[in-house]
């Protein structure tokens, strides 16, 4: 299994220095970053594409990412604003007639992709929900919604373990069962940060807990026991720039961190 990063000037200073090894690195369909990333290692894009804005998205602004980049697929996120869908519950499952409807319009975006890229192109991400956050419904995150989709579609699942893990949470589920219960058979990539309590409120995207490496390492047992589909890379999504990346991009974490993620994709 290949191993990225978020692309950030500290990995970047890191790895010039041949303090972490890495097979990609991962960044937002941005050019600038996208060649400096390119100066040390090839690119994997991961599109800021989700259910709501994947019918107006550039397809070929996509198409050209693909072409001159090292990115193996086209992500799309299962995340429908409430605003969307009004006649949907926010914190709450839906009936039966409102499910069948979610999946339609998740269906109808994320077909757009594979007609244009083929289904063996383009991934399903699995997104995190918090209850009465209110940022999206809570049918996004059900197992049947995603795995329909997927199954009907004929696409592939990103399955993000800590979008997983804070889903599980918010409804009382097992996180394991949870990740067992998502489309696993037709898993293609892996996303993977620590978990912190935010005053109640878990949040991602920062360093990895000694909690949260058990996940992480029953995941990869269960990839590689032939009852999972192998995914070709697992990203490291720590660090970064901007207000929240930028903040949370410390050298120390990455070049303690890194090594043992890389041994652990490269087993």
């Amino acid at each position: 299994m290949n191993f990225a990063i978020n692309y950030s000037p500290q990995a970047a200073e890191l790895l010039r220095n041949g303090q972490i090894k890495i097979d990609y690195f991962k960044t937002p369909p941005w050019p600038d970053m996208i060649a400096d990333a390119e100066a040390l290692a090839p690119v994997a894009v991961h599109f800021e594409l989700g259910v709501d804005n994947a019918q107006d998205a550039d397809l070929a602004e996509i198409e050209h990412f693909l072409t001159v980049t090292a990115t193996a697929y086209v992500n799309i996120h299962l995340f429908i604003t409430p605003a969307k869908m009004p006649a949907i519950p926010v914190n709450a499952p839906p009936s039966p007639l409102q499910r069948e409807a979610v999946i339609e319009r998740m269906l109808s975006s994320v077909t757009r992709l594979t007609d244009r890229f083929g289904a063996d192109r383009v991934i399903a991400e699995n997104i995190p929900f918090r209850l009465n956050e209110n940022a999206s419904l809570l049918a996004c995150v059900e197992p049947e919604v995603i795995s329909t989709v997927v199954r009907e579609s004929g696409c592939g699942l990103l399955l993000d373990i800590s979008h997983a893990r804070i889903a599980a949470r918010s409804l009382g589920l097992d996180e394991r069962a949870y990740i067992e219960s998502l489309p696993v058979e037709e898993l293609r990539e892996l996303h993977f940060t620590g978990l912190h309590n935010w005053s109640g409120r878990l949040q991602d995207h920062l360093e990895i807990l000694d909690e949260d490496w058990p996940c992480l390492e029953w995941v990869l047992s269960r990839e590689r026991s032939g009852e999972w589909a192998r995914a070709h890379m697992l990203a490291f999504e720590y660090g970064g720039t901007g207000m929240f990346f930028g903040r949370f991009s410390d050298p120390d974490i990455i070049a303690g961190q890194v090594p043992r993620l890389y041994a652990l994709c490269h087993e």
